[in-house]
């Protein structure tokens, strides 16, 4: 059985967002805020940026901005893409697992935190 916390969830996450258009860090962590997926921690984020980097899951460039210095900009790569694909299936699986527990735990049952 896969664990309940998905490894490595953040990292999906960017790879989710960076599918959808290249972003520099500062607007992926707007983006991670408003999308509710989990809570962005700045530090995390660049962390998480730079480990895609090294992976060869993601790229960057610097691009020129209208409104300050230029901006590092990531771009998801090929292999990001196929790993995006996999943590679907990873979370899906996770999910599964999940829902298994809870119906076994059953419905009638409250737990306060």
């Amino acid at each position: 059985m896969h664990t309940c916390e998905p490894r490595h969830f953040l990292q999906s996450c960017l790879l989710l967002l960076l599918r959808q258009r290249p972003s520099h860090g500062y607007e992926l962590l707007e983006r991670l805020d408003a999308s509710g997926l989990t809570d962005p921690d700045p530090a995390g984020v660049y962390r998480a940026l730079r480990i895609l980097e090294r992976d060869g899951l993601a790229r960057s460039a610097w691009c020129p901005s209208a409104s300050g210095p230029a901006r590092r900009t990531y771009h998801l790569t090929p292999r990001g893409l196929a790993a995006l694909d996999r943590a679907v299936i990873d979370l899906q699986e996770t999910r599964n697992a999940l829902d298994t527990y809870l119906e076994y735990f059953g419905p009638t049952t409250v737990v306060s935190r």
